[in-house]
This record gives C-alpha cells, sequence and structure tokens, in this order.
C-alpha cells in the first residue's frame, strides 16, 4: 500500500541508498546522515508498504519563502504520478504553515511546470541559498539547473 508519511530517524539508511544514484552524478546535493537528522522533519517520504521510493524536503528560508529539495522517486514507480502528489503535499503543508512562494532548483523543469511553477532568473534567488548550498555542488559555479518559483 502507497502511503505518503513523515520519516523517522530509522529511514535515513533507506533514504541516502534511494538518493545515491543522484548524489554520484551530480543532480542531487550530498547531505550526510546527520544533516538528514537534523532536517528531517522538512522531509517527506513515500511509502511502498515498507520500502522506502520516494521522498523531497521542504526547507524554509524565510517567513514568506520555502524550497522544494531532494525530489526523488523510485525508477520503478516514476509512471505512477507519485512526484506530482508529493510535490502537491508540500505546496499544502508550506501553504499551512503560512508561506507565500515555492522554490525550485530542477534539471527537469516542465515536470514543475505542469505544476503551477514559473520559470525565474538565478538573480531572484536569496543570497543565503546561492552560497549556503550551491556552493557545495560539484557544478558550482557554473549552475545548469533551472530556478522555478511557485506562489501560493
Amino acid at each position: 500500500m502507497i502511503k505518503i508519511i513523515k520519516p523517522t530517524i530509522s529511514d535515513i539508511p533507506a533514504m541516502q541508498t534511494l538518493v545515491e544514484p543522484y548524489i554520484k552524478n551530480g543532480t542531487i546535493l550530498y547531505r550526510s546522515d546527520n544533516e538528514v537528522a537534523t532536517t528531517i522533519r522538512s522531509y517527506t517520504i513515500i511509502k511502498d508498504d515498507d520500502k522506502i521510493i520516494g521522498f523531497s524536503a521542504l526547507h524554509i528560508h524565510s517567513s514568506t519563502l520555502c524550497e522544494i529539495r531532494s525530489l526523488i522517486i523510485d525508477e520503478d514507480y516514476r509512471r505512477d504520478n507519485l512526484a506530482s502528489k508529493l510535490i502537491q503535499n508540500l505546496l499544502d503543508e508550506a501553504k499551512d504553515i503560512g508561506l507565500k512562494e515555492v522554490l525550485a532548483l530542477t534539471y527537469v523543469d516542465e515536470f514543475f511546470k505542469k505544476l503551477g511553477f514559473v520559470i525565474i532568473d538565478k538573480e531572484q534567488i536569496p543570497d543565503q541559498k546561492i552560497w549556503l548550498d550551491c556552493s557545495r555542488c560539484k557544478n558550482f559555479p557554473v549552475c545548469n539547473e533551472i530556478s522555478l518559483i511557485k506562489q501560493i
């Protein structure tokens, strides 16, 4: 049975295993077990029975802006519309806590456009985002991700 839920600390090893290939190819930033643990409340996972098949995080930047991070769905489940359901869950969470804008940096802009996100110039992204996260990327400073935002 597929369910979208909040993870526990015991889910971290399975989350790390799922995301490892995408960290290696540079599409998702590496986060240590401790970093995931300290931000565990920002994550939402998708489970098929007891198997983690996807996750993402909602990272808050300010009282109005948050970011969807580390979106991953197991390849065997990608045709099931689970990524859209997970993002909608995160958008609902952002709205429920009073945020107004949701940022996404991605290589798959068409997916986010279908969910109502619009492309923005990277210069519109808060400086703290660029220097805290982007400087850790293997592609920095030549970023080829696409920046999108959605008003909620």
